[in-house]
């Protein structure tokens, strides 16, 4: 038997790869997530420069990439050696703290690695071994990236938001989750519904309310799952901003008028109606007697 045959057919052992998988990209997200807003900002410093026509610095910036230079701790500049980086097993063993130094580690990164995992695993387990789960695969590990990197930094980088908006829509191409032509309105719809709120917003309150990336984003996920999970998207991100904003804000002794990521909440409530839309609106319309 094929080992692709085998995972077809055993249900259990796909979602527990999915989850081993998980953990490695997690790992490899926790990269991304820390150092792709760097990377951007050297670019955006070289392009002004480059029109401004300013003069470059006598010594070029080391390379600085997803793969070099290669991690170390941030206080002592210690190389992380590679046993250092097994995915959560080397924070429990290192009890959280740096191998030379012993400066504290964020938990950040062990818990990134296990959302990764625990997510593939509910990917894996609802979708089973094909095509569709592996798609799915990759955009859950995108919506992780974007969702902590708008956290962050408040931005939702195109490097990650357009390929997968291209993917959502070549996928569909062939119907791995709905038909092209609804894929493709799902996009145009996904950004023009926020596009539509950002500009009645401004011209009632002279502010800008989000970003142009909360609408790229929206647009790709209605590349990937059609018009018909942008309502439940939105509903849902709105709803769970609204409560969690409101919950971080007075945590922080933030005033109101403090700016918020929507993303996060955008890419959660994405995933959750890409994954149990139909269920949930099934659920509600028989609730509601219809």
């Amino acid at each position: 038997m094929l080992p692709t045959d085998y995972l077809a057919s055993h249900v259990l052992a796909f979602v527990l790869l999915a989850g081993l998988l998980g953990l490695v990209i997690g790992s490899f997200l926790n990269v991304v997530i820390h150092r792709l807003p760097k990377m951007m900002a050297r670019d955006w410093r070289q392009q002004a420069q480059e029109i401004l026509e300013l003069k470059e610095e006598s010594q070029p910036e080391p390379t600085y990439n997803l793969i070099l230079p290669h991690s170390h701790c941030p206080h002592c500049n210690a190389e992380i050696k590679a046993w250092q980086n097994i995915p959560v097993l080397s924070y429990l063993f290192l009890r959280g703290r740096c191998g030379n130094c012993k400066a504290r580690i964020s938990p950040r990164y062990p818990l990134v690695e296990l959302l990764t995992a625990a997510l593939s695993m509910v990917v894996a387990w609802q979708f089973g071994f094909g095509w569709a789960a592996g798609a799915m695969l990759l955009l859950t590990w995108g919506l992780i990236v974007l969702s902590l990197i708008d956290a962050d930094t408040q931005l939702l980088p195109d490097d990650i938001v357009l390929p997968l908006l291209w993917l959502g829509l070549i996928v569909n191409s062939v119907g791995l989750f709905t038909d092209l032509n609804t894929a493709l309105w799902g996009a145009v719809a996904g950004y023009l519904a926020l596009w539509t709120v950002y500009w009645v917003f401004k011209l009632i309150t002279g502010k800008e309310g989000m970003g142009y990336g909360d609408f790229k984003l929206l647009a790709m996920l209605g590349a990937w799952g059609g018009w018909q999970i942008l309502p439940l998207t939105i509903l849902l991100s709105s709803l769970v901003g609204a409560v969690l904003g409101i919950i971080i804000l007075k945590s922080r002794g933030d005033s109101n008028a403090t700016p918020l990521p929507f993303g996060p909440y955008l890419a959660i409530a994405g995933w959750i109606a890409l994954i149990w839309g139909d269920t949930i609106t099934g659920t509600y319309l028989k609730f509601a007697g219809f």
